[in-house]
This record gives structure tokens, sequence and C-alpha cells, in this order.
């Protein structure tokens, strides 16, 4: 996958947008940032393992760790704040479903309870 297919992907949950957050494309629902491209930071990290384009997004921690244990190579709790869910994503190591369910779940966690019903319903 690549950061246009994330674009993508993202955009076409219910009341997404794409907006700016720290001069990087930041996608989100009601103010509420779910995932953004062209992270940068944690560059030794991203050296260590290999990764190029990097996304991040904000899971719900159980979501977080069954994510990371199911795609080593993909998806990794990021190192200072893997705790409140955010995580990295490997976009060329993920294929579109699972791109789109990742996207589905980070959405999920921080939409309004209203919304996330009407995506499930």
């Amino acid at each position: 996958m690549t950061p246009k297919d994330l674009r993508r992907l993202a955009l076409a949950l219910p009341q997404a947008y794409e907006d700016v957050h720290r001069r990087r494309p930041a996608f989100r629902v009601e103010k509420k940032i779910f995932a953004m491209l062209g992270v940068t930071g944690n560059a030794a990290l991203f050296t260590a393992l290999g990764w190029d384009n990097v996304a991040v997004v904000k899971l719900e921690r159980e979501d977080q760790l069954n994510m990371a244990a199911e795609y080593p190579d993909a998806v990794q709790p990021t190192e200072t704040y893997g705790h409140h869910g955010w995580t990295y994503l490997r976009l060329e190591a993920l294929d579109g479903p699972t791109l789109a369910l990742i996207l589905r779940l980070a959405w999920t966690h921080v939409a309004p309870k209203r919304l996330s019903k009407a995506l499930s319903g």
C-alpha cells in the first residue's frame, strides 16, 4: 500500500476529512486524529526496522497489540505513546483489506458512538 491508498481508504470512512497536523497530512473525524501520513519521528527506529513509507494510527490498546502480533513486519506501537494507542504502520508491508481494517479500527476508536453505530449497523 502507499500513502495515496491510505488517503483514499481513510477518506471513505464516514465524516472523515483531511487536515494538517504539524505540517503533515492528518485524517480526522469530529476534530480527532485517527491517522497521519509522513511521520518522520524516531528515524533510528525506522532505519533499524528498514521502514520507509510510515504512517501512524490511533488504536485501542487491545487492537494495537493484536495487530502488532499478527503483522510484526508492518505494525509497531510507538515507543513514547504506544500505551496511548499510537501505532506505526509500514504501508508497503500491508495489503488493502488489512490497511482498511486498521483504519476502520482507528476511526472507530476516536469517532463518536453515534457514527460508530452507523458504520457497524
